[in-house]
This record gives C-alpha cells, structure tokens and sequence, in this order.
C-alpha cells in the first residue's frame, strides 16, 4: 500500500500546479488537534493513578466510555449502509487489535521492565518502520529528505523523552516496546486506507473501540493484569475533583475526538506524514504536563521539541516534492 497524498488542485491553462490548498491545511490541522488531545491522557490518567486506579483498568475504561460515546453516531452514519460494516470486519478487527488495544497494552507491559521514556521511544518508532515497509512494498528508496526527517524526529524523540543518562534495557521489554510500534504503524496504515467501500472515519473509530474493548476486558477476566478502580476524588491541577473529571476527559477527548481526528487526518495525508505529526503528541504531553501538573519542561526536552518540528518539515518536504 502506497501513502494517500494530498491533491494539489491545477489553475491556469498551462495546468500549473498551486500552492497546498484548504484541504492540505485542514489536515495538518486535524493531525496535530488528534495529537494535542491524544497528549492530554498524561495528565488525566496521572490523576486516576494517583486515585488508585490501575492502568488496565484506566484504559479499559476510557476505550469502553468512548466505544460508547461514538456508538449512536457511528450507528447514524451506517444507517442504510450497514453493509460497509460487513465488508470492513477485518480492518476494523485489525484496528481494534492493534491501535486501539495493542499499543496500550503492549506499552503498559514495557513500562513494566523499562523506564517511560525508553518504552515511548520504541514505541514511536512507528514512522520509521512505516518508512521502511514503503521501501520494502515499492522497492523505491526513501528519498533523503526523508530519511533526514526520520533521523531529526527520532533524536528529538530522544531529547524529549529524557532518554539519556541511567538507561537499562530488559530484552522482555524491549520486545514488547517494538511490538507497540508494530501496533502503531498498523493503525496508521489502517486508518489512512481509503476505498469507495471503506468505512467513513467516525464509524472506523466508533467500531474499533467495541472491537478494542474486547480484548482488554479479556485481560482483565484472566487476571494478566490488575484491574484497580476507585470512586474516590482525585487530584488533578492543583484540586481535588471527582474521578469523572479525569475518567470522562481521558475517554472522550483523549480517545473518542482523539481518535476520530486521527482517522480523518491519516486518510488526507497518508500514513507516513500522519505518523511523524503524531509525534508531536509526545511535546504536547509535555506541554499539559507543565501547565496542569507543574512539571516543567527542561532545556533538552525544548531542543528536542525542535528537532522533532524540523523532522515533520523534511517528511512534508519531501512529500510536496514527490506530488510536484
């Protein structure tokens, strides 16, 4: 499968070509809003982990309330279609498995054995494995553009998550890390994929939630991970406030709009792009995390914010040059 890339529309009789038009912008604004709201599960899920909730039983709960959420305007926007379904069970199992179930928890077992930011780090690997399975299904080399965005956003990556210093490796966790990576690029390959019979993007998330939940909570019944909840009040930015608070905006910000802006954004820039902009979720945690929590960000973690911005350039760089 090759990148879905943005149309730029021609003008003029020579058939020229104008500069990247709404619909380019309108997805870069999508794919960072999806990133910005992905980033504020930090915050959220803190506060429920502070209130003695388990992290399994956080992200049960925030795929279940936003299965939920998007189920009556999934089953609108299926209604006489309901065929689509049908013919798309297998890509939304896939998404449900991978990049809504896999990825959690396949980074909250690496969590485990490793520190956070070397397991965020294996899993945002992403990008480069999907530059790597464009090169392997097209046999065309990524061009240096992109190979120079992909080495600038992995050390920036690198940078912001603070990976240096004392760093210990666990053989168990980093195969569960490379595993939430492989999760990730196939949700981004999953949610970019579009056909005449493909699922519109709300009812792809909508119906990838149900199908995520279900693992999860046959995780739980097993016993393979705890499953700790409380109704206690919580803290989150300074007070203390109902569980609700966090639990609702972890599943309905941070998942259901999350997720659905995640799905209409990869389907107009393509899997690539939308995976490097997703990494840009990573400086926006930082970011919530110092105006909610207090914890500021250090001078490293700016440069690599940096880094990760000129990454995102050189991808998109070298895509406008492939149109052109």
């Amino acid at each position: 499968m090759t990148d879905t890339q943005p149309i730029a529309v021609p003008t003029g009789p020579a058939g020229a070509t104008s500069p990247r038009t709404s619909p380019g912008r309108l997805a870069l604004t999508l794919a960072l809003v999806s990133a910005a709201a992905f980033g504020t599960s930090g915050p959220f899920g803190k506060a429920l982990f502070e209130g003695g909730w388990s992290p399994a039983a956080a992200v049960t709960a925030r795929i279940g309330i936003a299965a939920l959420v998007l189920a009556i305007p999934t089953a609108l926007e299926l209604r006489g279609r309901w065929h689509l379904l049908r013919k798309n069970l297998g890509v939304v199992l896939i998404y449900g498995m991978t990049g809504v179930a896999g990825c959690q928890l396949f980074y909250f077992v690496a969590v485990d054995h490793l520190s956070v930011g070397v397991a965020l780090l294996l899993e945002y690997l992403s990008p480069v494995l999907l530059v790597g399975y464009a090169w392997a299904t097209t046999r065309r080399r990524p061009s240096p553009l992109t190979i120079a965005g992909a080495g600038c956003a992995l050390a920036g990556l690198a940078l912001v998550l603070n990976v240096f210093g004392d760093v210990s490796l666990n053989l168990i966790g980093v195969a569960f890390g490379l595993a939430a990576a492989f999760c990730s690029a196939a949700y981004f390959v999953v949610a970019s994929h579009s056909h005449d019979e493909s699922l519109p993007p709300l009812a792809l998330a909508g119906a990838g939630m149900a199908a995520g939940v279900l693992p999860l909570l046959a995780v739980g019944a097993l016993g393979l991970l705890p499953m700790d909840a409380s109704t206690e009040d919580v803290p989150f930015a300074g007070h203390q406030v109902s569980f609700l608070v966090p639990l609702l905006g972890i599943a309905v910000l941070a998942a259901a709009f999350a997720y659905v802006t995640g799905v209409l954004s990869a389907r107009m820039l393509g899997s690539r792009l939308a995976s490097f902009l997703a990494l840009s979720e990573v400086l926006f945690a930082v970011l919530f995390a110092w105006w909610f929590l207090g914890e500021l960000p250090l001078p490293i973690q700016l440069s690599g914010g940096a880094l990760i911005i000129i990454g995102v350039l050189l991808v998109r760089a070298s895509d406008d040059t492939a149109a052109a």
